[in-house]
């Protein structure tokens, strides 16, 4: 069984449809990439999968079970970590941790020490003298301590500084290996690209793309620079050939993915002495829907 099964989902304010007709399957033992920028509707499903809102129409299954009539004991397998993380000024963060973990029926462990100490945080400091990183290191903690099964991560990393995103990195690593599933939703896409298994890219509440990284990757093109023994001809009118350069003899360009094995073929005519390829990143597939729309969308 899926741990989200997500179908036709849709969310209306008023006559403004925040989603529009969302499919998404997570599976057992899976990290899954959801990006998208600001007012795409990656936030408003993961409210729904909360249980925090009701959908207008569509099914929202987590566990195979309903996401706002069973919130209750949908939640007792989930941990959720938010982009702005609020915490109680007067307690510290070791308390609030402590706080977190009994509210799932869990004391304070030896994972939770392991975790204060990975992330650097001091827990005998106040809530209120924390800064951003602080704050998201404390609910990070709580999370991973919980040994939840199911993990709704929303820009967990905001506010990190590089060595702590390494550490957040292991542990999301360490979650799979034990079989944890894990919902990443991310403006950094370099971290998605380095840790799911699978993507869905959303726009103005719709699923645009979905899949692997491998998958996707048709859809973008692939950086080339290549130097031929003799001078190189007939690239220029090429179907699939993009900002083509020609520098002392190295010539750049791109090329669009179905076009590469026929560009590969009419470069060898030429002698190749030297190639070398870059593929597409997940940036490069995100901007490839992005531009032409309008540029990211805000809100």
């Amino acid at each position: 069984m899926a741990v989200i099964e997500v179908v036709e989902l849709k969310k209306r304010f008023g006559d403004f449809f925040a989603l529009d007709g969302v499919n998404l399957t997570v599976e057992k033992g899976e990290i899954y990439g959801f990006i998208g920028p600001n007012g795409a509707g990656k936030t408003t499903t993961i409210r729904i999968l909360l249980g925090m809102l009701q959908a207008t129409s569509g099914q929202a299954l987590v566990f195979g079970q309903d996401a706002w009539s069973d919130a209750l004991k949908i939640h007792e397998r989930v941990a959720y970590v938010p982009g702005e993380v609020s915490l109680w000024p007067n307690l510290t963060g070791g308390e609030v941790i402590d706080f977190f973990m009994r509210l799932r029926g869990r004391q304070a462990n030896n994972r939770r020490d392991e975790l204060i100490e990975r992330f650097d945080l001091d827990p005998s400091k106040k809530c209120r003298t924390y800064s951003k990183g602080n704050r998201q290191k404390v609910a990070l903690i709580a999370a991973f301590a919980s040994e939840a099964d199911f993990y709704i991560l929303d820009e967990p990393t905001s506010g990190l500084d590089p060595l702590m995103e390494h550490v957040f990195q292991d542990c999301i690593r360490e979650a799979k290996k034990q079989g944890k599933s894990i919902l990443l939703s991310s403006h950094i896409l370099s971290e998605v690209e380095k840790l799911c298994d699978r993507v869905s890219i959303i726009r103005s509440g719709q699923i645009i793309e979905s899949g692997t990284l491998d998958e996707l990757r048709h859809l973008t093109r692939t950086a080339i620079k290549v130097t031929t023994r003799s001078p190189l001809k007939g690239l220029a009118d090429f179907p699939g050939v993009h900002d083509l350069q020609d520098n002392r003899g190295v010539t750049h360009f791109a090329v669009d993915g179905e076009a590469l094995g026929a560009v590969i073929e009419h470069l060898s005519k030429f002698g190749i002495s030297q190639l070398e390829s870059a593929p597409p990143t997940l940036e490069d597939l995100f901007l490839h829907h992005y531009q032409g729309a309008g540029g990211p969308e805000n809100g």
